[in-house]
């Protein structure tokens, strides 16, 4: 049970870091990469943490 809250917890620590790292990337960076709305981040971090098995596993 303990393995669970924890794994959550990285889990979202290492979404936010990932969300902090990209609003500190200018405008023209962030469009390099495909992110044409700021607002995205957080929806695009969420959906790529689901979608990657090795993101989970730590």
């Amino acid at each position: 049970m303990f393995n669970t809250y924890y794994s959550k917890y990285r889990s979202w620590r290492r979404n936010r870091q990932a969300c902090n790292e990209l609003m500190e990337f200018s405008s023209r960076q962030l469009d390099d990469i495909g992110i044409f709305d700021r607002q995205d981040i957080k929806s695009i971090i969420h959906q790529a943490s689901r979608s990657l098995p090795s993101a989970n596993s730590g």
